[in-house]
């Protein structure tokens, strides 16, 4: 338990650097889009070999038995632990508008690594949750 009034734990926060907060953010964000490309890559191996997934013994084996898929949940938990770290440091409605970028990672992964089209209203889309992360990111951070 703490010593400290719940206003100087907030008035000590404030003090801290916030580019610390926003880099732990971003590190979560970035395991998070790599687990989501890598779980990717492992299901497209999975249904080059078998097929798409069905719910089967015979799919779930092949699944289980694909190092991609166990590479991305591995991210996943990474990137879950960096975010437990974030939320005991920030509120939630600070830090959870950054988890679309996210979103914005994967649009542009999908264009620029896997060479897909990527229509004109999702690039409108994405710079809508660019300018809703920089209006965010203006907030005080507790």
């Amino acid at each position: 338990m703490s010593a400290t009034a719940p206003s100087e734990d907030v008035a000590r926060t404030k003090g801290k650097r916030p580019a610390m907060l926003i880099g732990l953010i971003l590190f979560s964000v970035l395991l998070a889009a790599g687990a989501q490309l890598t779980l990717k890559h492992g299901m497209n191996q999975v249904a080059d070999s078998s097929g798409a997934l069905r719910l089967s013994a015979g799919s779930l084996k092949e699944v289980l038995a694909t190092p991609a898929v166990w590479g991305g949940l591995l991210l996943f938990g990474l990137s879950a632990m960096v975010w437990l770290a974030v939320l005991s440091r920030t509120s939630l409605s600070f830090a959870y508008p950054f988890a679309s970028l996210t979103y914005v990672l994967i649009l542009l992964a999908d264009r620029f690594v896997l060479n897909e089209t990527v229509p004109g209203l999702r690039w409108v889309g994405v710079f809508c949750i660019m300018v809703g992360i920089v209006l965010v990111a203006q907030t005080p951070h507790r």
